[in-house]
C-alpha cells in the first residue's frame, strides 16, 4: 500500500477573475502532488473556490445579479484556469456545494458540544475586502487619515449579534502547535504567529445576521457563518467529513495546506483551534508562499498591472510559465516577473540548454547509429558525467522538491543539464563520427542515458514537455516514476530489444517577446 498525501491549496475568492497569484499557487500545489505521486506517494489534491461572505454578497448586488449567480460564473474562471495551466486536482471544491454546507454545519455542531461556542454581540472592525476582523491596536493609518487594516484594505465599524467562538481557551495550544518543529514554514511566518498568540487572544465573532449569504447557523437560521469557518471546513469536507468514509481515514489530517502569507493567522490559528475544539487532528503543515510582484510592483486594478495567467500561457506555453515560476522565485519569498524574464530564463535554460541538449543529441543518434540504441558499459568521463547527472536527478532535486525549495532543486538539476552541454563540447562526438566511430556511440549512448534522467526528474516542472522528450526516447509511460530513476536495467533492455529511435522533433522553440500595439 503506497503511504498517502493529502495537499490543499487555499481556496480562491472568486470576487473578481484568476490573476497570476491564483496560479502561481495552483501551479506550485500541482508540481508538489505531482512530484509525491512520482515518489510512491498516493496523493490527494484538492483545490476550489470559496463563494459566500459579505464581498460575494456586495459585488452581486453592485452587478445587479444574485450572489449564487455570481459565483457559479467566477467560480468557472477558476477551474478553467487550473484546467488550462495542467493543474491535476483530485476535487474543486465549491463552498457552495450540498455536502460542504453539511460538514460546516457539523463541525459548527462539534465545536458547539465542547462548550466553545456563546451568544453576545459584536462591536469592532471588520475588513470587508479581507473578510477579517481587526482590533484598533492592529489597524494603520491611510494617507486621508482614514482607518485601514494591516493589509491596507478599509474597514468599517460593526455591530451585531453574534456567535463566538472561544478562541482564548486555546492559547496555550496553539502556541506549543506553533512552536512544532515543521508545522508552519517560513519561519517568518512562524515568528508572526507566535508573536499574535503571545499579545493575547479574545475570543472571535464567528457568524453572521446583516445578510445571509452563507452556510445556515443550526438552531439559528438567522444567522450565517463567518465566512472563514465556512472556508476553512472544506479541507475536510472533501474527505467526506463528517461521515467516517475511506478517504476520511487515509488523508486526513492534511500532509501540507499551501497558502498565500496574507492568511497564515486563519490557516494556522482559527483553523487549529476549530479543529481542537471539535476534536479533529490538525494539519501536519502549514506553508505560506509570498507574493508574485509584475516588474517589482504589487498588482492592483488601480495602477492596471493586473496579469491574466492565461493571458502569460498563452504567449509562452504552460509548460514555460510553470518553470519560470518555479525557478525564479525563492518558494516563500516574494518574487518578481515580467514578460522579458520569462522568455530570458526560458531561452536560457529549456531553449538553448535542455532542449539543445535533447535535440542535437537525439539527432545524431539518429543520423549516425540508425536511431540503433546499442549494449555499451560507460567508463571515465562517462561515467563522471552520469555520476553527476544521477546525483541531481536522484537525491539533489528530490531532497530540494521535498523540502519545497523548487528553485534550489531545479537549480541543480541546471548545472546536471550544463555539464551534459560541456561534455558534448569536450568529447565532439561530429568530430569522433571520422576518427572513432565506436567512441562517437558510446559518448552519444551516454548522453541519451543521462537525457532519460533529466526527462525524468524535472516531469513535476514541465510535465507536457518532459513527457515529450522521454517519449522520443522510447521510454515506457509506465516506467517514468522516480523509483524509475535508480533502476539501471533500463537501458540493457532497451538495447537488447534491438530499441531504434525516430528523428527527434524540437520540444523547447525560442521565445519571443509579443509585439505591443501602438496606442
Amino acid at each position: 500500500m503506497s503511504d498517502p498525501y493529502y495537499i490543499t491549496t487555499a481556496i480562491s475568492y472568486p470576487n473578481g477573475r484568476p490573476h497570476i497569484g491564483h496560479a502561481y499557487e495552483a501551479i506550485a500545489a500541482d508540481v508538489i502532488a505531482r512530484f509525491q505521486s512520482l515518489n510512491g506517494k498516493d496523493v490527494r489534491f484538492q483545490t476550489g473556490t470559496d463563494e459566500h461572505g459579505l464581498k460575494m454578497a456586495r459585488k452581486a448586488e453592485e452587478q445587479g445579479t444574485t450572489a449564487r449567480a455570481l459565483a457559479d460564473e467566477m467560480s468557472g474562471h477558476f477551474k478553467a484556469m487550473c484546467d488550462a495551466l495542467n493543474v491535476r486536482y483530485d476535487r474543486f471544491i465549491r463552498t457552495v456545494d450540498d455536502d460542504h454546507h453539511r460538514a460546516s454545519q457539523a463541525i459548527w455542531q462539534a465545536m458547539e458540544a465542547n462548550g466553545d461556542l456563546y451568544l453576545d454581540r459584536y462591536e469592532g472592525w471588520y475588513s470587508v475586502r479581507d473578510e477579517a476582523y481587526y482590533d484598533e491596536k492592529e489597524l494603520v493609518e491611510g494617507e486621508g487619515g482614514e482607518k485601514l487594516s494591516p493589509q491596507g484594505t478599509p474597514v468599517e465599524w460593526t455591530v451585531e449579534e453574534s456567535w463566538f467562538f472561544r478562541l482564548s481557551r486555546y492559547a496555550d495550544q496553539l502556541k506549543e502547535l506553533l512552536e512544532t518543529p515543521g508545522f508552519l514554514e517560513p519561519e517568518r511566518s512562524r515568528n508572526e504567529m507566535l508573536a499574535f498568540v503571545s499579545g493575547g487572544l479574545k475570543d472571535l465573532s464567528i457568524s453572521r445576521t446583516s445578510f445571509d449569504w452563507g452556510v445556515k447557523v443550526p438552531g439559528s437560521d438567522n444567522h450565517v457563518m463567518y465566512v472563514w469557518v465556512d472556508a476553512l471546513t472544506n479541507y475536510i469536507t472533501g474527505l467526506g467529513y463528517p461521515e467516517d468514509s475511506e478517504n476520511w481515514k487515509k488523508f486526513w489530517p492534511a500532509d501540507l495546506h499551501l497558502i498565500g502569507k496574507d492568511i497564515v493567522r486563519f490557516h494556522t490559528i482559527y483553523w487549529p483551534a476549530f479543529l481542537m475544539s471539535a476534536n479533529i487532528a490538525v494539519p501536519k503543515k502549514v506553508f505560506a508562499h509570498g507574493f508574485l510582484l509584475n516588474r517589482g510592483q504589487k498588482e492592483s486594478k488601480s495602477l492596471g498591472n493586473v496579469t491574466d495567467p492565461l493571458v502569460l500561457a498563452d504567449q509562452f506555453g504552460v509548460d514555460n510559465l510553470r518553470y519560470f515560476l518555479l525557478r525564479e522565485v525563492t518558494f516563500g519569498q516574494d518574487g518578481s516577473y515580467s514578460p522579458e524574464a520569462i522568455v530570458m530564463r526560458c531561452n536560457a535554460e529549456l531553449a538553448n540548454s535542455f532542449g539543445n541538449l535533447a535535440q542535437r543529441t537525439l539527432s545524431m543518434i539518429a543520423k549516425n547509429l540508425d536511431g540503433q540504441i546499442g549494449s555499451f558499459e560507460p567508463a571515465g568521463d562517462d561515467r563522471t558525467l552520469l555520476s553527476h547527472v544521477q546525483n541531481a536527478c536522484r537525491t539533489e532535486l528530490p531532497a530540494q522538491f521535498e523540502a519545497l525549495a523548487f528553485s534550489h532543486g531545479i537549480e541543480a538539476w541546471m548545472q546536471a543539464v550544463y555539464a551534459c552541454n560541456q561534455y558534448v563540447d569536450e568529447q565532439a562526438p561530429w568530430a569522433l563520427k571520422k576518427t572513432d566511430p565506436e567512441r562517437m556511440r558510446q559518448v552519444l549512448l551516454t548522453l541519451f542515458i543521462a537525457i532519460r534522467d533529466l526527462a525524468l526528474a524535472i516531469q513535476p516542472v514541465i510535465p507536457d514537455k518532459a513527457g515529450q522528450i522521454l517519449d522520443q526516447l522510447g521510454v515506457n509511460p509506465e516506467r517514468r516514476s522516480y523509483a524509475d530513476l535508480a533502476d539501471e536495467s533500463w537501458f540493457g533492455a532497451l538495447a537488447a530489444n534491438g530499441h531504434r529511435i525516430d528523428p527527434p522533433k524540437p520540444v523547447f522553440p525560442r521565445l519571443e517577446l509579443p509585439e505591443v500595439e501602438a496606442a
